[in-house]
């Protein structure tokens, strides 16, 4: 199963299908076999990168698609 990240609204960015995540070392965060998992963006999580809700009515985000611009060229 390809890897899908959903940016939740008011929340975290739930990873779900077959992924490895690692820190800024390239070392591996132990997944305990979850295949989902979510990632804090509110920076509150006493578990970062995890989130553990302490998001929960301090972080507004109303989680809408849009089209990024052109990639520039290099």
């Amino acid at each position: 199963m390809a890897t899908k990240i959903t940016v939740n609204s008011n929340g975290s960015l739930k990873v779900d299908g077959d992924f490895t995540i690692v820190d800024k070392d390239g070392n591996e965060y132990g997944l305990g076999g979850r295949t989902v998992v979510s990632i804090c963006r509110c920076g509150q999580s006493q578990k970062l990168p995890f989130c553990d809700g302490s998001h929960k009515g301090q972080f507004v985000h109303d989680a809408k698609a849009y089209d990024l611009p052109p990639k520039k060229d290099a």
